[in-house]
């Protein structure tokens, strides 16, 4: 296959959105760690397209590694990779059965969606400079998705 890293940086990224397969999604991910130790990894949105693979991992040293990516790429200006820390983070502490901070995981509590329990000290302006909605949008995106469950 003649496709540089960068490409299948992207590729990868987008096929880790649409794939729900733990195996292929376990590939993805070690696809670019493999990348990565090559050098492979050197613009901002290879970084992105990493947290990306990284976020739609499973475990909690997959949810790290998608912050580290995620950080970086926000440092070399990639501004897509806002949200993507926000996720990366709240995955990560959710992971470790912590709050999470910005309340953008949707997690299944009882049977029933919810945001589970979000850190106080985070408001909305934060949230925002993160670009992610507002705690009252997110919670109102929880019970949409509860109507929809109860709807079947």
């Amino acid at each position: 296959m003649d496709e540089t890293f960068s490409h299948e940086l992207e590729r990868l990224a987008d096929e880790q959105l649409h794939d729900d397969t733990t195996h292929q999604r376990q590939h993805r991910c070690e696809r670019v760690c493999d990348i990565a130790a090559a050098g492979g990894i050197t613009e901002p949105a290879d970084y992105y397209h990493a947290a990306i693979v990284f976020l739609h991992g499973e475990t909690i040293e997959e949810f790290a590694t998608a912050l580290y990516f995620a950080r970086t790429a926000t440092q070399r200006h990639d501004h897509r990779a806002w949200a993507v820390l926000a996720a990366s983070w709240d995955r990560l502490l959710i992971a470790k059965r912590q709050p999470q901070r910005f309340g953008t995981q949707f997690i299944r509590i009882d049977g029933r969606w919810s945001l589970g329990e979000i850190d106080p000290s985070v408001n909305d302006a934060e949230r925002a400079f993160y670009g992610v909605p507002p705690l009252w949008v997110q919670i109102k995106s929880a019970a949409a998705m509860q109507r929809r469950d109860s709807d079947r």
